[in-house]
């Protein structure tokens, strides 16, 4: 049993169990509700309409070592605005489901079911076949309606503090959806009854499935007991995995929180054999996780058409925070940054920079463990996107035991998309990128509570610094924490483009760069001169570019200057 795929089967065999269950003994309490008319408004597919063009064959895939532009169209063109994403959204689930998951069907001919404060049944018929399984729900203390988060086979995030922050909590069993050991030519669960038990499709999409049945169930059932508008997934190791897949794949869920996913999860697929992260053939091969087409791609990543990153983007403007363990090389936890960092990208482009959280700078490296590190953002994210009660902005922790580097995955840049685009849950400041602290020790600089997050800056500010010359201008913005801070710099060019930079940064006293990306340098302290990389070279009149570092010691008061070449 790797490491990345949970807990010991026994276990899990338990877990299954349980919820069985409670589930049972819960049922014969539960009161039919009415089917009525939709709680909400949601839409599990926004881009069912877009005209998608043919998809490629893997026979003609070509081998690229860097991550899929996001923004690129499979003409070669590139969106350019903030609205072009829901097609170019549906772009990418077409190729993930291909080459990466296997198709998630539409939403059934016939859903119905019931809501209850202690669980929900659902059933489902499809052309003739039908399915049904249950869910049990443990709701906080009041009269709701609550939201809720579904919780994935009893691992995910701290229910206590779920229930704390005002959520209901849905204990969903994968299993009863889509069962593990089986064979691919065998699968078994509610969604195999219907779709059958040879469907390429593999398990973390078939879990994927039956959440949007729960929520179809909750939307029907008139919002009287648990929210169909306010809905967060959550689940660890395989269940982490099976939690991104579900948060991406419906964007009714407002709060995606994968947890320690490893392969077949969070970490890019072309990131994971250099790492030494559990192998994608294993991952193939443990378990029917993955669809079967990608089968042929576990040796030669780097033909996929598609990427985790692109995953995380999906998710996008939607809140999402993902919680990592830098501890276990073998959860692929590097790969994992490194796909949070492209997706942010997107989420940048869409002024929704605040609505993504990564964290992996945690001290305890037991898989799977809760971590006081994410207890106080774990309620801040539940507040914001689920109750509506905060608006607490999105920050990236990531540990130096294990942080990738994006600008080592992409030859493309972050276009500057027109237009507006609304998060569905919660209003987006204009400022779009989110805080980002990569800890330069294994652990917190300071003690965490429940109630306040170890960085000491949760939003950059730019310095009042800013140099102009030879035709591009150079702004800092610094992320500060006890002992260490994170620099963005901004290149802007001038009235003309510009096809080269340099610029050279005045380092405070004691400041020590560890490690810098989309820039070359020349120097760790005092003055350091950063130079452009092959692919941000150039730069369009009045348009901009950016690098970035890690250092130690205090970045507060560094200056920049700029000069185009």
């Amino acid at each position: 049993m790797k490491i990345s795929s949970g807990r010991p089967a026994a276990r899990l065999t338990l877990v299954g169990l349980a919820v069985a269950a409670l589930v049972a003994g819960a049922g014969a309490l539960v009161v039919h509700t009415t089917v009525a008319s939709a709680a909400s408004a949601g839409v599990e597919d926004e881009g069912a309409n877009c005209a998608v063009p043919a998809l490629p064959d893997a026979g003609s895939l070509p081998t690229s070592a860097k991550l899929p532009d996001p923004f690129k169209k499979l003409d070669g063109s590139r969106i350019t605005t903030k609205s072009d994403w829901t097609c170019q959204r549906e772009l990418i689930k077409k190729l993930s489901e291909k080459f990466g998951y296997g198709e998630k069907p539409a939403k059934p001919q016939s859903v119905t079911g019931t809501v209850s404060r202690t669980s929900i049944t659902v059933n489902v018929s499809n052309a003739g076949k039908s399915s049904s399984f249950s869910a049990s729900v443990d709701a906080p203390s009041g009269n709701g309606p609550f939201p809720a988060v579904v919780v994935l086979g009893g691992f995910g995030a701290d229910t206590a503090a779920i229930k704390a922050a005002g959520a209901a909590v849905i204990n969903y069993d994968p299993y009863a959806v889509g069962k593990e050991g089986t064979p691919r030519t065998n699968k078994q669960g509610a969604f195999y009854s219907i779709y059958g038990a040879n469907s390429p499709t593999g398990l973390l999409m078939a879990w994927a499935w039956g959440v949007s049945r729960i929520i179809d169930v909750l939307e029907q059932s008139g919002g009287t007991v648990l929210r169909g508008d306010a809905t967060g997934v959550t689940g660890c190791s395989r269940f982490g995995k099976g939690a991104f897949v579900i948060g991406a794949f419906d964007q009714r869920i407002q709060l995606t929180m994968p947890i320690e996913s490893g392969s077949g999860g969070v970490p890019i697929f072309r990131g994971i054999p250099g790492e030494g992260a559990q192998s994608l053939s294993s991952a193939y091969g443990e378990q029917p996780w993955l669809g079967d087409a990608f089968g042929s791609f576990t040796g030669s990543p780097a033909r996929l058409p598609v990427d985790t990153h692109e995953m995380v983007a999906m998710v996008a403007p939607r809140g999402l925070f993902i919680m990592d363990n830098p501890h276990i090389v073998n959860l692929g936890p590097k790969s994992a940054s490194v796909a949070a960092l492209g997706g942010a990208e997107v989420y940048r482009a869409l002024g929704a920079g605040d609505n993504i959280t990564y964290w992996s700078d945690i001290q305890n490296g037991t898989h799977c463990a809760n971590r006081p590190e994410w207890s106080a953002p774990l309620q801040q994210n539940i507040q914001k996107y689920l109750t509506k009660t905060g608006n607490s902005p999105g920050s990236f922790h990531i540990s130096s035991k294990a942080a990738g580097n994006l600008a080592e995955w992409r030859d493309w840049t972050t276009p500057t998309l027109s237009g507006s685009t609304s998060s569905p849950s919660t209003s987006i400041s204009p400022s779009t990128s989110p805080s980002t602290s990569t800890s330069a020790s294994t652990s917190p600089s300071t003690s965490t509570s429940p109630s306040t997050s170890p960085s000491t800056s949760t939003s950059p500010s730019r310095s009042p610094s800013t140099s102009t010359s030879g035709g591009c201008t150079a702004t800092a913005s610094v992320n500060q924490w006890t002992g260490g801070f994170v620099a963005t710099i901004r290149v802007t060019a001038g009235a003309s483009g510009i096809s080269g930079w340099t610029v050279v940064g005045a380092l405070p006293s004691g400041a020590t760069i560890t490690s810098a990306w989309n820039a070359n340098r020349s120097g760790d302290s005092g003055a350091v001169q950063f130079t452009n990389v092959q692919y941000n070279g150039a730069v369009p009149a009045g348009q901009y570019t950016e690098f970035g570092f890690q250092g130690t010691g205090t970045g507060t008061g560094l200056t920049t200057g700029c000069t185009a070449r």
